[in-house]
C-alpha cells in the first residue's frame, strides 16, 4: 500500500530513534555540533526568553535553547514521533532542566498562538515534512514580531566534484553505515532521498521571504553540505 511522506517520515523516525543521535554523529563526522554551536551564536539567545524547537527529534537544541535562556526563560520542543521524543525526555531528565516541555505534535499545525516566541528553530527536519511552505509559515505566525526563526538543514553544494561526492556519499555510503550501526538500511535511504530532494539556500532563502521573513541570512557549512537560513519577522 502507497504510504505519504508523512506516514513514511513517521515510521522512519519510530524505527531509528534508539540511533538517531550515534547515526547522527558519524553520518555528519560530528560537524552537526559545530554547525549548531555557529548558529546559537550568530543567533545571540538571551536570558528569560521564550523559544519553541519545531521537529526537535531527541531534543540536542530543545536542551541548548534550554540552557541559554536560563531557568527563568521557557522552551518547547515539538515532533511528532513519539519515540523520539522519549529519548529527548530521558535527556532533559538527566540535565534537571525544569524550563523545558517536549509535546507530541505536527510541524503542519502548530498548536500555539500567534506571536509566541522569541526564537523558533528547526533543525534537520524541514526536509522531512509534506509542505516546506506550511511549516515555514506556521513558524513565521508563532514568531513573535522581532523575534527570530532559523533552519539549520542539509544543503546542495555548488562546488563541481565536491558536489559529486557528496551525493555518492548519501546515496551509497549513509544508508550501508545505517545498514551496519543501526540495522536501519531503508531508513537511511529515505533519509538521503530527502536530502537529496531538498531546495538549495538560495531558493530556501526565497521561500523564507515568501512565508513572510525579512533580512533573512543564509550561511553555508562545510563546502555547502548544511546550510543555515535565519529570518527576522517584522
Amino acid at each position: 500500500m502507497h504510504q505519504s511522506k508523512e506516514e513514511r517520515v513517521h515510521r522512519v523516525f519510530e524505527n531509528i530513534s534508539a540511533h538517531y543521535d550515534r547515526m547522527n554523529s558519524v553520518i555528519s563526522f560530528r560537524r552537526h555540533l559545530k554547525w549548531r554551536k555557529d548558529v546559537m551564536r550568530r543567533m545571540n539567545v538571551q536570558k528569560g526568553k521564550k523559544a519553541l524547537d519545531v521537529c526537535c527529534g531527541t531534543a540536542d537544541w530543545t536542551i541548548a535553547l534550554a540552557e541559554a535562556v536560563g531557568p527563568e526563560g521557557k522552551v518547547y520542543g515539538l515532533d511528532f514521533s513519539e519515540n523520539m521524543l522519549k529519548v529527548g525526555e530521558q535527556k532533559v531528565k538527566a540535565r534537571g532542566l525544569h524550563n523545558v516541555k517536549l509535546i507530541h505534535g505536527n510541524a503542519m499545525q502548530l498548536p500555539f498562538p500567534d506571536n509566541s516566541f522569541d526564537y523558533v528553530t528547526i533543525g534537520f527536519g524541514l526536509r522531512n515534512v509534506p509542505d516546506y511552505m506550511t511549516v515555514l509559515k506556521e513558524m513565521h505566525r508563532v514568531t513573535k514580531p522581532g523575534g527570530i526563526t532559523v533552519c539549520l538543514e542539509t544543503s546542495q553544494p555548488t562546488l563541481f566534484g565536491f558536489r559529486q561526492l557528496y551525493y555518492f556519499y548519501f546515496r551509497f555510503i549513509m544508508p550501508l553505515f545505517g545498514k551496519l550501526l543501526a540495522k536501519s538500511y531503508e531508513e537511511y535511504s529515505w533519509l538521503q532521498e530527502s536530502a537529496r530532494e531538498f531546495p538549495g539556500r538560495d531558493e530556501l532563502a526565497e521561500m523564507f521571504r515568501a512565508a513572510g521573513f525579512v533580512d533573512v541570512e543564509v550561511k553555508p557549512y562545510t563546502f555547502g553540505v548544511a546550510a543555515m537560513h535565519l529570518g527576522y519577522k517584522r
